[in-house]
């Protein structure tokens, strides 16, 4: 069994700037992590080899010092890491990164084997649109489980994996055909420390870097800030209220009265709410 990874590596979310004329998030000498939300999907992925066979290629898109991150990844356990690195690339949009990385899906899928299942975190701690995972998955006609908090069983035999999905007021149990993309939750394992062994391999190992050529992008107006529609017109802060909490006194009164108290105040409590929104 082959899994993908993709992975990201994000500015540490304490420290993330807004450049203030282009609204893009500076990433220029603010301290990197691995997406958190990436974690859980490598951890995955690592089990799901150990109980099946197989190996994990982790990629990931960014500038050279992403090849970090892929390092931390490959000490945990990975047998390669993959790295989509070019000047092209920069200021790319989910529309534009999913592009890039089923460009290179599918390149990996020709050299190493193609993937029986892509993994995903559920998504970025800097973009936060949980967009990626599905843009990949529709790109490369793959099904895709989102929100994926177990998966149950994998029968390679008969290309098939059942998984459970938190779903609004409760959890469902779904069946789909291999190969497939999940978008792994967070708290669903417990990530490893990886081995002196493998700290030790991950620090020899090669990490395979591919430019936009090298991937097989045919067309480079689809990538980076060219092939990105999405503009963020304007990035801010929400202002201080001045009103402050109001404080009911329950007192001796019974549940009914305090309920008939806040339905008379509704009406005042709605307009307030209504101004509020038209201020942001």
């Amino acid at each position: 069994m082959h899994i993908v990874v993709c992975m990201k590596q994000v500015p540490d979310s304490a420290q993330i700037r807004v450049h203030p004329v282009t609204n893009t998030i500076m990433r220029q000498g603010v301290p990197t992590i691995i997406n958190p939300y990436d974690l859980f999907a490598i951890e995955e992925a690592l089990r799901l080899r150990q109980q099946y066979g197989g190996e994990v290629t982790i990629l990931t898109m960014g500038p050279p010092s992403a090849e970090d991150s892929l390092r931390k990844a490959l000490s945990f356990g990975a047998d390669r890491a993959v790295l989509l690195t070019d000047r092209f690339f920069a200021g790319a949009d989910t529309l534009a990164t999913t592009y890039a990385l089923a460009t290179a899906i599918r390149k990996i899928g020709a050299e190493f084997g193609p993937p029986d299942i892509v993994f995903t975190g559920k998504q970025t701690i800097d973009g936060d649109t949980a967009q990626v995972g599905p843009g990949v998955a529709k790109r490369l006609g793959l099904l895709q489980l989102t929100y994926v908090s177990h998966i149950n069983s994998v029968d390679l035999e008969n290309r098939m994996i059942e998984v459970e999905r938190r779903a609004e007021g409760g959890v469902q149990t779904l069946r789909s055909k291999l190969p497939c993309l999940i978008a792994i939750l967070e708290g669903v394992n417990e990530i490893r420390i990886g081995s002196l062994t493998d700290a030790l391999k991950a620090a020899r190992a090669e990490v395979v870097k591919w430019s936009a050529q090298d991937a097989g992008v045919e067309d480079i107006t689809k990538c980076g800030l060219r092939g990105s529609p999405t503009i963020v017109k304007k990035v801010f802060a929400p202002k201080p209220r001045a009103e402050k909490a109001e404080l009911l006194e329950l007192g001796e009164q019974p549940g009914e009265a305090l309920i008939e108290e806040l339905f008379k105040r509704r009406p005042k409590l709605e307009s307030e709410l209504e101004k509020l929104s038209r201020g942001y």
